[in-house]
């Protein structure tokens, strides 16, 4: 009986890449890319109804977590660590995890991602609990660590999601929103690090961009709660200031080193 592979895993659409140019390697593997954005336009219909369930449960209180192992976990946990220094949001309130911990984000953990148990255990550490979302990330969508981990998830009340290339996977079927992303075969075959990661990382860039702004955490196009960690940032929210009020820049520098924020610079003048 012949094996069937899921979408990711089937043989790339090129043949002989070691023959191949520079300039034809590039050419194709753009190619290839090329597809990625439409494959994610299909499925907005169903990012938002997942957006719109997480946007509600964090309302109430609710958090955002991100299983995966491999590139899908630390895409995950690559997400969830850019919304505290651009939303300015607590880093608890979207959390990425990996399977094999920590020390997976940059060395494979040998057969982590096999353990069908310790997903929910990972999860438990945080005190998951009914007001929270838990999605989980596959490129192939039979990665045992989050079918577990959704498994236990809707077992216990929780809203879940996933996001996956495979067409009908298995995590799909343990999430109450499912989005597959079918961006077929990678250029070299098998390598879910290239298409299959970039979608992933878009659909990841939407959910948690659109979550934020309907949460309020951005006023017209600007990020007035980013944390003004260094130098770039700091003048970043000068200008904001500068454009929004209509001030010098010195006075907009004076605001926000007394304000720390800016949104805190616009309410206090607003109020003013």
């Amino acid at each position: 009986m012949k094996k069937i592979y899921p979408d990711t895993e089937k043989e790339s659409n090129y043949s002989n890449l070691d023959k191949m140019s520079t300039k034809e390697l590039l050419e194709n593997i753009n190619a290839e890319d090329k597809k990625v954005a439409h494959a994610v336009e299909t499925q907005i219909p169903n990012i938002e109804k997942l957006v719109d369930a997480i946007v509600s449960k964090m309302k109430l209180g609710g958090r955002l977590f991100y299983i995966g192992a491999g590139t899908s976990g630390r895409l995950g946990i690559l997400d969830a660590s850019e919304c505290p220094p651009t939303f300015g949001v607590s880093d608890q309130m979207v959390i990425g995890i990996i399977a094999g911990g920590d020390f997976a984000i940059r060395k494979a953990v040998e057969n982590a991602e096999d353990d069908f148990e310790q997903a929910w255990i990972d999860l438990k550490k945080h005190d998951i609990n009914s007001l929270d979302v838990v999605i989980g990330i596959a490129a192939s969508g039979n990665t045992p660590y989050v079918i577990g981990g959704l498994k236990k998830a809707q077992e216990n009340s929780i809203i879940t999601g996933s996001i996956t290339c495979s067409n009908n996977s298995k995590i799909s079927k343990e999430a109450d929103y499912p989005i597959e992303l079918l961006v077929g075969p990678e250029f070299l075959t098998g390598s879910t690090r290239m298409k299959a990661g970039t979608s992933q990382k878009m659909v990841l860039n939407m959910i948690t961009t659109s979550v934020m702004i309907q949460l309020g955490r951005v006023i017209g196009n600007k990020m007035v709660d980013m944390q003004l960690s260094n130098k770039k940032l700091v003048q970043r929210g000068v200008e904001m200031i500068v454009e929004a009020l209509d001030i010098d820049e010195k006075l907009a520098a004076q605001l926000l080193k007394e304000h720390k924020s800016v949104r805190a610079v616009l309410l206090s003048r607003n109020k003013a």
